[in-house]
């Protein structure tokens, strides 16, 4: 045995003490009930990895958006090169770049039951109740979206109780932002009620540029409007609506010649995304042993990115001008889909079957216009336009089996058709392509609980992802296309939670194996061409993941809670191939890329009945290799952050501090040549945000 499988085994047999004895729930006084699955089910019962944010949790551990409180989330993590996450990595699994808009996400991104798979910025948080990180392949119950798990951001419904709430923000950098919310019956039976919300949040940002003496270059320009209506007509009929407009217009100047915060591009880019979207929810409880649930979704988003290709100037780059490089792509996705489902009603002791089958259908449609400009004059136009169409039929049955053993299995097949066709209209040069994937994913669980404290569960699952497109001009003609990639997950866990409430846990064991593995690449076509640098990807190897993930807390005393996360994590590819002999040989058996080896988190939050309230977050990271064209890696770092308050019945006024010790690390990081005359192989990284320092007001009336 190798040492470092040695060392992996001590460090998850330490894990794993630790989680028994020391990790605790978050919230004791309620059940937290994941919403995600087939079937509602409590966080405790469900055989399989989750993470829950609940909504107290949202408001003192973040800010503004799900990037405040990812690292909350044992094994999740976001490759940046964007001023937003929108490319997520859950166990090492998860696409770096997709620039151009490649259909097929390996997490799932829904919000409402919305899919943003792949464009998940519009995820800020004002109002939100829940957020749930399901970890593993999702292939039941998502499919093809969901291959490494799925991200399911849930706001607050519409309730017939009144309730009038807002909050103000302000702090450095140009920090400023508010919002509110109203909502209440519509009717004097309270059968219908409402809920309006609308929140701003903006700042300059945390870059400076030097070249044009601006600090906004980098900024945050966020609005979310939202509106939710609840309406039960009928007893045996429940209808919601969902109506949202989420803009987000963020500059995007985040990589600098000398990996500082100061920056010297002449055109600095945008980072925008405007988001109209919808859903429509129905449920009918008849006197039928099913219930029928329906789910109609459709999102309009309205993407444009840009950046400055050298990320200087002419007086940076001088003599050896003129070296000027823009790109740009404007970007239309639409997405609508229908999930239509029966689902059995449960006997009032469980016992017994219960079952659920299903239909869905997806239909995706996205423009893409590319534009790579030399010293202002157009040297690459790609237009391209796509359409997939998803099928699935599924179904899962639950049996318990015994008074305290749970059975269940669960199937789904998929069908995708595409349609893909681009022009660069320069050139004239034209491609398209129609491809057909059909695909299977399914699972099989065993939960025992033990006692009423102490539940096991074991689960096997195939999740699956469909094969998609490089879209590029610069990318090679044999690297256009790549094939679906199927991944196996074996898992173990236990959830335990002590007779007096006062502290639980989960703990989870996996082993993945990826067969067909997609893998993102990049590589630059030629030298002194910054915007040459392409990214694709392709069926390169095969994948081992393994590791364990805990969470959990501790209520110390009626005041003061404990809470901490732990991730660990193996990977490695396996019989890379590339044709390239070197390269495949280096990367046979090399850790995947954005796959950190630890992740943890440590909160220590306090609450005096006088209204007295603090905070504290310490989360760290392990370093993790950028992409696997190189082998650079990032450095582990470690962050606190920090909000102490004070509030009443009615109001609420706390000061927080973000990364509270300015720690610089790297989010993203490229190698590749950019300085002229002989441009040499160098090492690029996008820095995170600094600290951030400010106070938040809020006031409420129900």
């Amino acid at each position: 045995m190798s040492i470092r499988c040695r060392k992996f085994r001590r460090i998850v047999g330490t894990a794993f003490v630790c989680a028994m004895s020391t990790v605790r729930a978050e919230d004791l006084d309620e059940v937290l009930v994941v919403t995600s699955r087939l079937r509602d089910v409590a966080v405790d019962a469900l055989p399989a990895s989750v993470t829950v944010l609940p909504q107290e949790t949202i408001a003192r551990a973040g800010l503004q958006h799900f990037e405040d409180v990812m690292p909350l989330v044992p094994n999740l993590n976001w490759s940046a090169g964007t001023a937003r996450p929108r490319y997520f990595q859950l166990r090492g699994i998860g696409e770096l770049d997709q620039y151009q808009g490649a259909p097929n996400p390996s997490v799932g991104f829904l919000i409402d039951d919305i899919d943003f798979s792949g464009v998940g910025m519009p995820a800020t948080t004002y109002d939100v109740e829940q957020i749930e990180v399901l970890r593993g392949p999702q292939g039941t119950a998502y499919g093809a979206n969901a291959l490494a798990g799925l991200v399911s951001i849930r706001t607050r419904d519409a309730r017939p109780e009144f309730e009038l709430r807002g909050e103000a923000t302000a702090g450095d950098f140009g920090t400023w932002g508010g919002g509110g919310v109203i909502g209440g019956r519509i009717d004097d039976a309270g059968n219908a009620a409402f809920r309006l919300v609308a929140h701003h949040y903006g700042s300059d940002g945390f870059r400076r540029n030097a070249f044009l003496g601006r600090d906004d270059t980098n900024g945050y320009n966020e609005d979310t409007f939202r509106a939710r209506l609840h309406w039960t007509p009928i007893e045996a009929l429940e209808l919601g609506f969902t109506a949202m407009l989420v803009d987000i217009d963020d500059g995007y100047d985040a990589f600098s010649i000398d990996n500082s915060r100061v920056t010297l591009a002449d055109h600095p880019g945008v980072d925008r995304q405007r988001s109209a979207a919808g859903a429509v929810h129905v449920a009918w409880k008849g006197d039928a042993p099913f219930e029928l649930r329906s789910v109609t979704t459709h999102a309009d988003s309205k993407i444009g990115y840009g950046f400055d290709g050298d990320w200087g100037n002419d007086a940076a780059w001088s003599p050896y001008t003129p070296y000027d490089y823009t790109s740009h792509f404007a970007r239309r996705r639409r997405s609508t889909s229908e999930d239509l489902r029966l689902v059995s009603k449960r006997s009032a002791d469980d016992s017994g079957f219960g079952w659920i089958a299903g239909a869905y259908a997806l239909d995706v449609g996205e423009r893409n216009d590319q534009r790579d400009s030399e010293s202002g004059v157009a040297y690459r136009l790609l237009t391209s336009d796509y359409r997939a169409t998803n099928l699935a039929l599924y179904g899962e049955i639950d049996w318990r089996a015994a008074r305290r053993t749970v059975l269940s299995f669960g199937a789904r097949a998929e069908r995708r058709d595409a349609d893909y066709h681009d022009r660069e209209v320069l050139s004239g040069e034209t491609s398209a392509f129609a491809p057909v994937d059909t695909m299977w994913g399914g699972h099989a669980s065993l939960s025992f609980e033990e006692s009423a404290t102490r539940t096991w569960y074991a689960t096997l699952a195939r999740g699956y992802k469909a094969g998609g497109f490089n879209i590029g001009a610069a990318v090679p003609a044999d690297r256009r296309r790549y094939e679906p990639e199927a991944l196996w997950n074996a898992e173990a866990g236990l959830a335990w939670r002590a007779p007096d409430e006062r502290w639980s846990t989960r703990t989870s064991f996996f082993y993945m194996r990826r067969e067909s593995q997609q893998v993102a690449t990049s590589q630059q076509l030629v030298p002194g061409d910054p915007l040459s640098y392409v990214f694709f990807t392709d069926n390169a190897a095969r994948g081992r993941n393994y590791g364990l993930e805990a969470s959990a807390n501790w209520a110390v005393t009626r005041r003061l809670k404990v809470a901490t996360t732990l991730g660990l994590l193996e990977t490695a590819y396996l019989g890379y191939r590339t044709g390239d002999p070197a390269r495949d040989a280096a990367l046979d058996g090399r850790g995947q890329a954005h796959a950190p080896k630890y992740q943890y988190s440590l909160t220590l939050a306090y609450e005096s009945p006088p209204g007295f309230f603090a905070r504290a977050d310490l989360q760290g990271v392990d370093d993790f290799y950028f992409d696997t064209s190189h082998d650079q890696r990032s450095q582990p770092y470690r962050v606190v952050n920090l909000r102490v308050g004070y509030a009443r019945e009615r109001w609420s006024v706390a000061a927080f501090a973000r990364n509270l010790f300015d720690e610089q690390y790297a989010m993203r990081g490229f190698y590749f040549g950019n300085e002229p005359p002989d441009f040499p192989d160098r090492r690029y990284v996008q820095l995170a945000d600094g600290r951030l320092v400010g106070i938040t007001l809020d006031f409420h009336f129900e």
